[in-house]
Parts: structure tokens; sequence; C-alpha cells
């Protein structure tokens, strides 16, 4: 398979930095794969029973003039699903570059084999982020058992991008499904941002219950940015929207969590918001174009 290429970025009227790539389809009912999907539409109202396949993504996207970062999660060892494979990811999106922009993830605690695929995957594909889930995951981001695998992402030229907050994964299940909160406090991003200073770093999400550490992470951090997905806009706390419109206009990212969120709805909100007419296109499209160097 030849680097992936990049869509023609100026055909957009957004990018959206963060949705998802499910597997294809619920082969893996034994491990609860389903049932955790299940609760995930009922948590968000999704219009979605079973998430889109990345084909089905691309379409959606193309019918509205998006263009869109999309990455899997491995989550295997901390949840028992089985990943869903970056290579695989890869060849069916490379059917659609037009409007997507694949990213891929490996959970840190595979080592020193998790950083021979990072190197690998950005020398052999032009993988341009990684994304990391601390709570699915297992991991504090400032734990130096992930270090190597930020080194090969930064030697790369990639994006790191980590959930940040609360998640809606295992919320109302037994125990949580055993996922826990204290890993994605973005404070912990703060320590990753000063040891790679050169490391281009979303945080994910709007960061309840943490929102102002991960403002304040992103106003000290030259390289550490913010995208909007998984809240509708009309659910953003004050301090984000002022944030939005002032010392940060140039770092929030447009993103919707797709498909638990749609843009039609995010986009629908944001157009309500008490945001500056002049900031919106840099939301919407002109950060990430700048940060992903397209």
């Amino acid at each position: 398979m030849p680097k992936l290429a990049l869509p023609k970025i100026d055909d957009v009227v957004a990018i959206d930095i963060h949705t998802h790539a499910e597997e294809p389809c619920g082969m893996h009912a034994d491990d609860g794969y389903d049932d955790f999907q299940a609760q995930m539409a009922e948590y968000f109202k999704s219009p979605h029973k079973h998430p889109p396949t990345v084909p089905e993504t691309a379409a959606y996207y193309r019918s509205k003039n998006i263009a869109a970062v999309i990455f899997p999660v491995d989550a295997e060892r901390e949840t028992g699903f089985r990943r869903y494979k970056n290579e695989e990811m890869l060849e069916i999106a490379s059917e659609h570059l037009d409007v997507l922009i694949p990213f891929v993830s490996i959970d840190p605690h595979k080592g020193k084999l998790g950083v021979r695929e990072a190197r690998r995957l950005i020398e052999d594909y032009g993988v341009r982020g990684f994304k990391f889930h601390p709570t699915m995951q297992g991991f504090y981001a400032n734990d130096r058992l992930a270090y190597p695998l930020y080194e090969a992402i930064n030697d790369g030229g990639a994006i790191a991008l980590f959930h940040t907050g609360q998640t809606g994964v295992g919320s109302g299940m037994p125990g949580g499904m055993g996922m826990r909160l204290k890993y994605s406090n973005p404070m912990y991003m703060d320590d990753v941002a000063a040891d790679f200073p050169d490391l281009k770093i979303i945080l994910a999400h709007p960061s309840f219950p943490w929102q102002e550490e991960a403002l304040s992470v992103a106003t000290h951090k030259p390289n550490v940015y913010i995208d909007l997905s998984g809240w509708s806009p009309k659910y953003f706390p004050p301090i984000l929207v002022r944030y939005i419109n002032s010392i940060l206009q140039d770092k929030m990212l447009f993103g919707s969590d797709w498909p638990v969120i749609t843009p039609d709805r995010w986009l629908a909100d944001f157009a309500k918001l008490d945001i500056r007419e002049e900031i919106r296109p840099k939301v919407l499209k002109a950060n990430a174009r700048k940060l992903l160097g397209i």
C-alpha cells in the first residue's frame, strides 16, 4: 500500500479532528463488545445502534463536505475487546482519502513491540497521528513506560491525541466496566508536553471535571491543543467558551466524537454559541489544518 495521501482541504468546509473507527461488525459477542456499544449509544443518545463502518463513515463525511481524522483505540489489554488492527483500518481507510485522515492507536503497555509498530506505521504508511485513551488503556500519560512510544511519534513528526476527562465508556455499567477516571486528568499531559516540547499534543474533549487544568496546560505549553469533541457545544462551560473566544482561539479544534455525536448535531449547536465570527473558521478548519500541516 502506498503512503497515505491527504484530502484536498481547500475543498472542505471543516475538519473533524475526532472520529472513531470501530470493528466492521459485532463478531465478538462473547467479549462484551456489543453490550459496551449498546451502552455507549444509550449514553450519548446516538442514532447508531451499532457503529458505522469506515466506508459508511467516509460516505457520511463526503456528503457533508467535511474531512475527518479517524482512528481505532487499542485497549484490548485492559478491556478484553480485540483491537481493530491498525493495518486493517488503514487499508480500508486508504480507499477514502478524499475525506479521511487516518490516525492509529497503540497501547503503551506493548513496550518495545509497540515502539517498533509505531515507527513502522510512520515510515511505511505515513501515519500522521496516534490516539491514546488513558482510562481505556489503564495508564497515566506521564508514566515513563509510554515515553519510548512518545519518542517514536515525536521523531516521526506525528501527533499524539489523548482522551481527557470523564468518559462515556462504561458509564452506568457495573463498576463502570472497570474504567478508572483518574488516568485521564489532563494535568498528567503537562509532564509529557514539558518532556517532549516538539511533540504536537491534542487534549480531547471538554475535560470535565478538570476543565481548568486542561485550559492551563494548553495556555502554558505551546505544543498543546484542545479538541472540542464528545460534548454538544450547548453544554460547554462558560470558561471554555471564554478561552475559545480569547487566548486559545488558535489552539481550539472542531471534533464531534462520531459516531456517538454527529457533526450535524455539533455544528448546529456550535452555530448558536456566543463565539466571535472571525474565530469560527479557526475552530472549524484553520487551526486543524495548521496542526496537521496540510
